[in-house]
């Protein structure tokens, strides 16, 4: 298939910059042989007891740092990975290609560019990076909310089930941000068992597929974790003839990955598993997520997930509906319908 094939119109003003106030009062298109529109609030409803709900429990970094060159023009730095030895992966953004070896001043801090890969520099601090971007650093909302991260992005970029220990990520689980604690503990009341994976996720979630055949496109990297504990819990909730949720794509890639990959004593590492149609889903049973950019990799899951006829049918009719988009928007419940 075509990259073109996923493109569709999204107007700018579908695009949610602001959360709502509650989390749960989102709208939720429902999509199983019909589509219905309700509440999220509402999505205990299509719980069975048995059934699996599968959270990614990852905390987003303070990513965004803004700062200047030694010579004094102005940069932005957006973290993509921390690495070993005070080094970070990073996105920069200035006036001037930067040069290897060049300095930058980051608040009070100091770093250098000490190599290039791609569109990524390395950049060299003397003290660990996560500690320099907790004290320094900015939410990183994503690139289409047009406006300076303020003091509720730090609440509401975040999802209420967070662990904090795992802040790895430079994006939100976005999917996530619809649940409040009154809601999950609902949906345990009806029996539903929960179950966190922890996902990394990267700066490239945003980018657009740009080749013209979607199975040249070269999909980024995250780390992931699955416990055995959860594939065990997996494959008694599938053998029971339950139902397993996940709470956004980041989810649906880990479960994916570890049930192709691992063993039963779980996964831990890398993935550039591209989910897009054709591909034939191993675990999940039921995807609730956000409505996506146009022509993203995130779209093309969800296509092979419902099948490519669905998810244009769901995004013209959420269009029309006026729900709104990304990821302060809107969500989603999809039952699997692989064609």
């Amino acid at each position: 298939m075509k990259t073109s094939d996923f493109n569709y119109h999204l107007p700018e003003e579908l695009i949610a910059h602001y959360p709502l106030e509650k989390r749960s009062l989102s709208r939720l298109l429902v999509f199983n042989d019909c589509i219905e529109h309700i509440h999220f609030k509402d999505i205990t409803k299509f719980f069975s007891e048995g059934d699996l709900l599968v959270v990614n429990n990852t905390s987003v970094i303070p990513a965004r740092i803004f700062g200047q060159k030694e010579s004094g023009g102005a940069i932005e730095v957006m973290l993509e990975r921390i690495m070993e030895n005070n080094q970070a992966l990073v996105q920069i953004r200035s006036g001037r290609s930067l040069k290897i070896g060049s300095f930058l001043v980051l608040d009070s801090y100091k770093a250098q560019c000490v190599d290039r890969k791609e569109n990524f520099f390395i950049i060299q601090f003397d003290n660990p990076p996560l500690d320099i971007f907790n004290k320094i650093g900015h939410i990183p909302l994503p690139p289409y909310i047009k406006r300076k991260d303020e003091d509720l992005d730090k609440e509401r970029y975040a999802t209420v089930y967070e662990d904090k220990e795992l802040q790895e990520s430079v994006a939100a689980p976005t999917a996530g941000l619809h649940f409040d604690d009154e809601l999950l503990n609902s949906i345990k009341k009806a029996g539903v068992k929960l179950a966190t994976i922890n996902l990394s996720v990267g700066a490239g979630t945003f980018q657009p597929v740009k080749v013209k055949n979607i199975k040249d496109h070269d999909i980024h990297k995250e780390y992931l974790e699955v416990s055995g504990d959860v594939m065990k819990l997996v494959n008694e909730t599938k053998s029971a003839g339950k139902k397993v949720f996940a709470v956004g794509t980041t989810v649906t890639r880990a479960l994916e990955t570890a049930f192709t990959y691992a063993d039963k004593n779980g996964y831990k590492g890398y993935t550039k598993l591209f989910i897009y149609p054709g591909y034939k889903f191993k675990v999940v049973d039921k995807l609730i997520t956000n409505f996506h950019l146009p022509q993203s990799s995130l779209l093309m899951l969800v296509s092979a997930f419902i099948g490519y006829d669905n998810m244009k049918h769901i995004y013209k009719t959420a269009i029309e509906k006026k729900y709104r988009f990304l990821s302060y928007g809107d969500a989603m419940l999809l039952e699997k319908n692989e064609i």
